[in-house]
């Protein structure tokens, strides 16, 4: 028996309204949040205490090494997360795939919270930190993405940089939560009461969080792109199986778009949507985690400084990334990306040198700018754009896809390569080199790849 294929046309979509995308704006931003708390928390927790807690029996250098490898470790679950996630977003729906997300991510950060350390079972504690972060990572993997699908199905494509943005304003928002957090107790507690007990305190409020975003996403509705997909029938894609089978019969409508987007040639779009990632990713695991640890750890900064520097960083962000969402909507996403990868290599060596000067007000000036031009401006950017490039079928998969190995050849080896080139050369150059690195593979991503503002979202095919 064969299967009909509709075309996609506005009928087939439930209404949506100004309610229905606000209620998914929310949904994003808490799912985005409360990934991007966990995982700073976890950040900025490896670079200030965990080193002491799960790995005492080692140099503070080999400790803090140690650490940043069990942050890059929820990078590769993240990766397998994606996968299976994000295939079952681009079959089944998106919505029901970011509440299962969000239910894993929260479990597993507010478990860390209760943790036995190295003192009260010795091995056992960093393997159990592992596996919690491993949890942690498989749900986190699909968690941005699907967010950012959503939001930029729901958009118009007039509005949709800055609705789009709304993901990266989610993401800010954790990071703020998280270093806010982490400047109270670092300030407040003492080094005996912070190793204790102190640390536990931002792992266990995750909870709150989790249980809100859960609420919210009961609520929302289909994306509406899904439910008008040509390949789409009863809430369920189409396998290729059927999809063959049903364009032997030619009354039916629809089957010749279906074919030309199962027959495209694939990986172009894949790997500058990747090129894209490595700048923002990149930079954001240098200043973000590992300049953080750097700062109290190599160049004996009090510790509050890194975290405060972030924190201010973070609340400048609400101006920056609505700002260039909107400057994308105006200008196209090739120009905004062309001109701020070119401007975050330029500033890297200024940055370092601001850093390694001692001098507090420096370097909180230093990071505030670097986590705004090379971290979250990309990150308003990528929202928006890495969803454009992909078609309707499989952009839950090649978006998460995208993201997740950009974030582990990035975010997660980053600090820990950084951590090693550092201790080798006891120089700051390398780290230097690096933002300028990942700044000009973006760039160079950004020169060859299409300008893809107002692309119909509903195409099955990839933008190139």
């Amino acid at each position: 028996m064969t299967e009909s294929i509709a075309p996609p046309t506005s009928s087939r979509a439930e209404a949506r309204n100004t309610r229905d995308l606000a209620k998914v704006a929310v949904s994003g931003w808490l799912g985005t949040a409360m990934e991007f708390m966990d995982f700073q928390l976890y950040s900025l927790a490896a670079a200030i205490v965990f080193n002491k807690i799960f790995f005492p029996d080692v140099s503070p250098v080999i400790g803090l090494i140690a650490a940043m490898a069990t942050y890059g470790v929820g990078y590769v679950a993240r990766l397998f997360g994606a996968v299976y996630f994000g295939r079952m977003g681009d079959r089944i729906g998106r919505k029901k795939v970011l509440y299962i997300t969000i239910a894993l991510m929260g479990a597993s950060t507010t478990l860390i919270g209760v943790l036995p350390t190295y003192a009260m079972v010795g091995i056992w504690a960093p393997i159990l930190l592992v596996a919690l972060r491993l949890i942690q990572g498989f749900g986190a993997g699909a968690e941005i993405a699907g967010a950012t699908v959503m939001l930029a199905e729901f958009a118009s494509a007039r509005r949709r940089g800055i609705i789009s943005s709304l993901v990266c304003l989610g993401t800010n928002s954790g990071t703020l939560g998280a270093s806010a957090l982490w400047a109270i107790l670092v300030s407040s507690l003492s080094q005996e009461d912070l190793l204790s007990w102190g640390w536990r305190i931002p792992f266990l409020a995750s909870f709150v969080i989790m249980l809100f975003a859960v609420w919210i996403r009961r609520s929302i509705k289909e994306s509406p792109v899904f439910e008008q997909r040509a390949d789409v029938v009863d809430g369920v894609a189409l396998t290729k199986d059927k999809i063959k089978n049903a364009a032997k019969a030619p009354e039916l409508a629809g089957t010749s778009t279906i074919e030309a987007a199962l027959h495209q040639k694939k990986g172009k779009s894949f790997l500058i949507a990747l090129g894209l990632r490595f700048g923002q990713a990149g930079n954001s695991g240098l200043v973000q985690t590992f300049l953080v640890g750097y700062l109290a750890t190599v160049l004996m900064t009090d510790k509050s400084v890194g975290t405060n520097a972030i924190m201010y960083g973070s609340l400048l962000g609400f101006l920056t990334i609505p700002l260039v969402g909107l400057l994308g909507d105006r200008f196209g996403r090739r120009p905004l990306y062309l001109v701020l990868s070119a401007l975050t290599a330029l500033y890297a060596i200024p940055m370092m040198l601001m850093i390694t000067s001692g001098n507090a007000a420096l370097i909180t000036i230093a990071m505030v700018i670097g986590l705004n031009l090379g971290v979250l401006s990309l990150f308003a950017m990528e929202s928006v754009t890495m969803a454009e490039f992909f078609g309707a079928r499989t952009r839950f998969t090649q978006l998460a896809l995208a993201k997740e190995i950009g974030g582990i050849l990035a975010t997660a080896i980053g600090p820990l390569l950084a951590a090693t080139l550092t201790a080798v050369t006891g120089h700051w150059w390398p780290l230097a080199a690096m933002v300028i690195g990942y700044s000009l593979i973006t760039l160079v991503s950004a020169a060859v790849g299409p300008e893809v503002r107002g692309r119909d979202m509903v195409r099955l095919e990839d933008a190139v």
